[in-house]
């Protein structure tokens, strides 16, 4: 299974970065999954909105189970950064073409990353959290907030908060390869790990379609 974690100059390094070792983790417990950074265009470095400047994987391609946007610079206005990301709209039909995709089986927003998501026309109505200086604007795009730390409706994962990664990351690794290796991870990393609230977890068999 391949999950491809978005980047882009200005992102938040934890929202990215923290959700990679998740996975990585689950990888060196023997599951099944390939974890790639992916920028939108050929890019030989990314730089965070930290400072932090790392290399990415490659470019984003079709193929990939589940797909995780990361915010940052979002509360400053920042031209670098998701803010920026979403006034100029680049990620718009990459991310609407990622969803559209057949093998694809989670779209999930870290933080602000969320914001990218609806503004894309991804969310709709439908329930999820982003960071809480965010929230207002989430509602305002017509989605259902809910100020969980993670929210699974289904096919949609979101968090709000910059370590929300960690937690949305884990419960992706829950639902994709059981709760004992997720907590295991967890266990590892010595995170006091947060899931959805009890009940509000869409059911498998009652997962959300994708929109059109």
């Amino acid at each position: 299974m391949r999950v491809d974690i978005v980047v882009f100059d200005g992102l938040d390094e934890m929202d990215a970065l923290g959700p990679f070792e998740v996975l990585q983790n689950a990888g060196g417990a023997g599951c099944e999954v390939q974890v790639r950074l992916v920028t939108r265009e050929t890019q030989k470095i990314v730089t965070g909105g930290h400072g932090l400047r790392f290399e990415p994987s490659g470019t984003y391609s079709p193929g990939s189970a589940i797909l995780i946007v990361p915010g940052g610079g979002w509360l400053t206005r920042a031209e670098v950064g998701a803010w920026g990301e979403a006034e100029r709209g680049d990620w718009f039909p990459i991310l609407r073409a990622a969803y559209s995709e057949p093998q694809m089986r989670i779209v999930a927003g870290v933080c602000t990353g969320t914001m990218l998501l609806a503004r894309a026309g991804l969310i709709g109505t439908r329930r999820a959290s982003t960071h809480h200086g965010a929230w207002a604007e989430l509602e305002a795009t017509g989605a259902t907030l809910v100020t969980d730390r993670v929210v699974d409706d289904g096919d949609l994962v979101t968090s709000g908060g910059v370590t929300s990664g960690i937690d949305l990351a884990l419960w992706l690794v829950e639902r994709e390869f059981g709760a004992a290796v997720a907590d295991g991870i967890a266990a590892q990393m010595e995170y006091p790990r947060m899931r959805p609230e009890p009940g509000r977890a869409v059911a498998d068999e009652a997962r959300s379609p994708k929109q059109d």
